[in-house]
């Protein structure tokens, strides 16, 4: 797992503005401006009681618009005056605008602005309703407004965003608005997403639903060193409804042993193995592969050992490398969401791709039907595209690609909402299981998710309800297989939902117990 705290600030809520602004009566202008307007320049405008005007009202036709304080704005020659004064940011205005108590503004290049009681900010006309409803489509819509106040439309097959055309895009016969991207498809019906990098992505219609197999939601995080036997390990899963259990191991006797001890326990009982094949881009002694050969070669042999050892024992599911996009040797800023390209070393790419290869490749050398997952954190769409592809961070192409058979992600308290995930703590969220369904068409497992580590345990386990309920309601439409919490025991009250003796911390073990008995898988 990395680090939560020191990135707790990846993807923070934007705080919309409010809807209506109180202002504040200036007590007029002076001068032949003011006269001219009918302004008053005396201190009682200030007292005078005006009946703010009519939603909608615009100046032309209307002569003045009065807001909620009683103000009175006119344009004039392309200015704008408040009670007389000339406004002297503003000029080649062409309308003035009441709408839901606020005052905006066009220029005559058609753009709007707002004004928020001390200055006037970009804004899109209010009157076209805001952004747009998910599973918004043209046709029958006539526009689109993403997160961003882009506004999207569709003519003679083109896609246009805010009326510059894409030079990408030719024979559309729909656009999308679903999960906070857009999508188009064009008159044969492969589907294509916008990508954070500017880039039309193949992928499928994000609308079909995908429901996972049932039989392993609920599952949960350990570590092969715990100091319980296997026989407690399956006693704890079957008390709180679990029947997954994610294992991290290497091929050496003190990792893999326990492991395969679990793995017949886990057979005897019907329970889960998923097991983390836990290779990254260093050998034994802590030194960077020199090169994707070399990773690729290490991490083959290694991960055929544990397939080897497991296979015998029903495991069939495997993790192949825990947060390797975020390798201190492959992000190159850990407070980026990984939402684009340029996020990650170029250099050292291929030795991270050369390691998932040849971990994948090496289980399936054993067990050629296993399923093997790819992992990622935050919101690194843009890492895990470039892999599915065969692309580098510099754009170049015709790489070797990295397919997998469960896309596997990380999802902390401090990463934000997966089903509504920012883009580097400033940009619009959204929902990642749905751009991963769309994209590579496998199954989503959330392999570990919790609360930050500092929250109170009342906190902790509002939090876990709340999760538990948005996983539960994804299963059958984003092929989300299974959600595995971090993590059993952590030795302290950081993390575990246990103590080391395996007393229940509570509230957050009774909720999450209750929570599964209430909601089945199936």
């Amino acid at each position: 797992m990395i680090s939560v705290i020191n990135r707790r600030q990846f993807l923070s809520c934007l705080t919309a503005a409010a809807g209506s602004y109180v202002l504040t009566a200036c007590g007029g202008g002076s001068g032949s401006d003011a006269a001219a307007l009918g302004g008053d320049s005396s201190a009682a405008v200030a007292k005078v009681t005006r009946t703010p005007s009519a939603n909608g009202t615009t100046v032309p036709p209307a002569a003045s618009i009065v807001d909620n304080s009683g103000n009175v704005w006119k344009l004039s020659n392309g200015f704008i005056y408040k009670n007389g004064t000339k406004d002297a940011g503003s000029y080649n205005v062409a309308t003035l605008l009441w709408y839901s108590g606020s005052v905006y503004q066009e220029n005559t290049g058609g753009d709007f602005y707002q004004w928020t009681g001390t200055r006037w900010v970009p804004s899109l006309d209010p009157r076209l309703g805001g952004i747009s409803a998910d599973g918004t489509a043209i046709p029958p819509a006539a526009r689109i407004i993403d997160k961003s106040n882009n506004i999207w439309t569709l003519s003679n097959g083109y896609i246009y965003k805010n009326n510059v055309k894409d030079p990408y895009s030719y024979n559309v016969s729909l656009l999308l608005w679903y999960g906070g991207m857009i999508y188009q498809s064009g008159t044969g019906g492969q589907f294509y997403v916008l990508t954070f990098n500017g880039n039309w992505l193949p992928c499928a219609d994000p609308r079909i639903a995908a429901a996972a197999a049932p039989g392993a939601f609920y599952g949960i995080n350990g570590h092969f060193d715990y100091p319980f036997t296997p026989a407690q390990v399956v006693g704890a899963l079957r008390s709180l409804g679990c029947t997954t259990y994610r294992l991290g191991c290497v091929n050496t006797p003190a990792e893999l042993n326990p492991v395969v001890n679990m793995a017949s326990a886990f057979q005897a009982a019907g329970l889960t193995l998923f097991t983390l094949v836990n290779y990254g881009l260093q050998d034994a002694n802590g030194i960077l592969y020199t090169s994707e050969a070399a990773a690729y070669d290490a991490s083959f042999a290694g991960a055929a050992g544990v397939a080897t050892a497991l296979a015998p024992f029903g495991v069939t599911m495997y993790e192949c490398g825990n947060e390797l996009t975020r390798d201190a040797a492959i992000i190159l800023n850990s407070a980026t969401a990984g939402t684009g390209s340029g996020d990650f070393n170029n250099a050292n790419w291929p030795i991270m791709r050369g390691a998932m290869r040849g971990m994948i490749d090496g289980i399936k050398s054993v067990q050629p039907n296993a399923q093997c997952g790819i992992n990622f954190c935050v919101a690194d769409v843009a890492a895990a595209d470039m892999l599915w592809d065969g692309l580098q961070p510099d754009g170049s192409g015709g790489y070797p690609q990295v397919r997998w058979d469960i896309t596997t992600w990380h999802n902390y308290q401090a990463y934000g909402d997966i089903f509504d995930v920012g883009t580097d703590g400033a940009g619009p969220g959204f929902n990642l299981p749905v751009y991963c369904k769309a994209r590579y068409g496998v199954p989503f497992m959330i392999s570990e998710w919790n609360a930050n580590p500092e929250v109170t345990e009342t906190a902790r386990s509002t939090y876990v309800k709340q999760q538990l309920g948005e996983f539960y309601a994804a299963r059958k439409t984003d092929a989300l297989q299974s959600v595995m919490y971090y993590e059993l025991t952590s030795g302290d009250n950081t993390y575990g939902i246990v103590t080391n003796s395996l007393v229940p911390i509570q509230p957050t073990y009774g909720t999450f117990k209750t929570f599964v008995a209430a909601n089945p898988d199936s």
